[in-house]
């Protein structure tokens, strides 16, 4: 007797299309791709959207294998009992396996009036309200960008390069993951475009026409742009999964959750053994891909493969004719090895290219995706940190 596998990927980023394209290696298996929006948000290229230098979404046609289902809405409730997806629009999808990718998205901001006027940068809809709110802006209106990390660096450049006047404020160093010559480059870069760079400097008000530090200094900001961190929805914690602090879903080394065997996570949503991976587009594609196989594995019967993925550095964009590309060893620590300007920026667009061909190439020929492997080195299944977590 012939039998359809129903496979719900929630969460269409660059984690969960690559998962959906890739369950496609079998044809007996139903899947349904749960998105909130109705176009690919490349969020690698948020930054260059709200500065008006580039575009940030592709439409699903182009990124999905034929046999992949897409429903746009937004998931509300896991119930793993009845195996069921409950959407925002009251329909109820029902599932064999679950995969959740529902990534990631601005950690919300503890600083007083932070919430009410700093606008995030981490998804589409903010991104929009930034790019018209940088329209109507006079040229010379001072910007702040909060967070030294490489989405606030990128920002802080692009816009610069726009000829805005930018601030960007530091909690501690700018650009810390990165190696000594890495950061050198960058603040020079910053510093000669004309960007106010603030290490080590903490905000502790934003109002709708400044920045207050911790010292008491105000300083003008006509709009400020909020980098200071992620976190992940709050899907699975309110499904009564277990979760790590960031709200991301507690696995096994096989990113299965630790709560169902039904349910595996991919990318930034994932905590496999309490020990997540950087949250990064890099880490993305492996991960979606280690999720899809461990959902053929069990349909098949067999053991599922164990995560094997390394990081091998980063690319952080400085406008669009200068970056710096980071060498790093496999466990993503930093080597004192860079290459920046032209060349720099040449890897940074290719990394950007290949983000999506990638996953443009996965629905044209499922498995097709092959990632660097030997930098995790965690012994046993699930660690420490996973098994003492309340309620198990």
């Amino acid at each position: 007797m012939n039998t359809t596998h129903k496979v719900i990927v929630i969460g269409g980023g660059y984690a969960g299309t690559l998962a959906a394209n890739r369950l496609r290696l079998r044809g007996d298996i139903d899947v349904t791709l749960v998105n909130s929006r109705p176009a690919f948000v490349d969020r690698i290229r948020l930054h260059q959207f709200v500065a008006g230098t580039g575009e940030a979404t592709v439409d699903f046609g182009a990124m999905l294998h034929d046999g992949v289902h897409l429903v746009v809405g937004t998931a509300t409730h896991i119930d793993t009992t009845a195996r069921t997806v409950l959407l925002a629009s009251g329909r109820e999808l029902d599932y064999d396996y679950l995969i959740y990718a529902v990534g990631s998205t601005a950690a919300a901001p503890s600083v007083p009036g932070a919430a009410e006027c700093a606008v995030p940068i981490a998804e589409l809809e903010p991104a929009r309200r930034l790019r018209d709110e940088l329209d109507a802006l006079p040229r010379e209106a001072p910007v702040t960008v909060v967070g030294g990390g490489l989405t606030g660096i990128e920002t802080a450049a692009e816009l610069a390069e726009r000829g805005r006047r930018v601030t960007l404020v530091c909690g501690g160093p700018a650009a810390p993951a990165l190696s000594t010559g890495s950061r050198r480059y960058i603040t020079k870069w910053l510093s000669r475009h004309g960007v106010a760079v603030l290490e080590s400097v903490k905000v502790a008000e934003v109002r709708p026409d400044a920045v207050v530090f911790a010292d008491g200094t105000v300083r003008a900001s006509a709009l400020t742009i909020w980098s200071a961190g992620f976190a992940a929805p709050e899907l699975a914690a309110a499904s009564g999964l277990r979760t790590d602090d960031l709200g991301r879903l507690l696995t096994d080394e096989t990113l299965t959750s630790v709560d169902d065997d039904r349910i595996v996570a991919a990318g930034d949503s994932a905590a496999p053994s309490g020990l997540p991976l950087r949250m990064s587009c890099q880490v993305a594609g492996p991960l979606g891909a280690q999720a899809a196989d461990t959902v053929l594995s069990r349909i098949a019967g067999s053991e599922p493969p164990v995560l094997d993925v390394a990081l091998v550095g980063s690319c952080v964009s400085l406008g669009r004719h200068a970056a710096v590309r980071q060498f790093a060893r496999k466990d993503d620590t930093a080597l004192n090895i860079h290459v920046g300007g032209r060349l720099g920026a040449a890897y940074k667009e290719l990394a950007c290219k290949l983000g999506v061909a990638k996953i443009r190439r996965e629905a044209r020929k499922p498995g097709s995706l092959r990632w660097v492997k030997g930098g995790r080195q965690v012994t046993g299944r699930v660690s420490a940190a996973v098994r003492s977590s309340p309620g198990e």
